[in-house]
């Protein structure tokens, strides 16, 4: 059984903080991968749909993003878990999108909040390939709510 971790709450000081890149040397070692095992858990054990580092009191970039029906969002759409280490967005459509969010480090409060329609991601795998992904619709929405959280910003702080 992996494990749950605890989840950082608004007003606990790392979520402020912008996080650290993973290094070279990080990718491919047991320590990440224990990481984002720890991470799916708890996002799963909360019925998310996806974390970043910074909610489980780690200060680094690396995020999961996993769409799919849950009670918290019945109609996600349904998509493998995707691991992202350094995620960077290359670029943003100009068309956005209001859409209700909620975030396990802000529970028990929504807002509707403006994003791009679909976005264009680099990151690394957690081997430490090179990826270029294009999201659209609540998926890019997951992305870029977890990419705020790698730079100290909660979705509350959009509104």
């Amino acid at each position: 059984m992996d494990t749950v971790l605890p989840v950082a709450q608004r007003g606990d000081a790392i979520l402020d903080l912008i996080a650290a890149p993973v290094a070279a040397q990080e990718f491919g070692s047991p320590w990440l991968q224990a990481l984002v095992q720890a991470m799916q858990a708890t996002m799963l054990e909360r019925s998310g749909v996806g974390i970043a580092a910074p909610q489980v009191y780690v200060s680094k970039r690396v995020i999961i993003v996993a769409s799919r029906p849950n009670l918290r969002y019945p109609d996600a759409p349904e998509m493998d878990a995707v691991f992202m280490v350094n995620p960077v967005i290359l670029s943003m459509s100009e068309q956005t999108v209001w859409g209700e969010e909620g975030c396990l480090s802000v529970p028990n409060e929504r807002g509707r909040v403006a994003r791009a329609q679909e976005i264009l991601v680099r990151y690394s795998t957690l081997e430490g390939q090179q990826i270029e992904q294009q999201f659209s619709g609540f998926p890019a929405r997951i992305v870029q709510h977890e990419v705020d959280h790698l730079d100290g910003i909660l979705f509350v702080d959009r509104r």
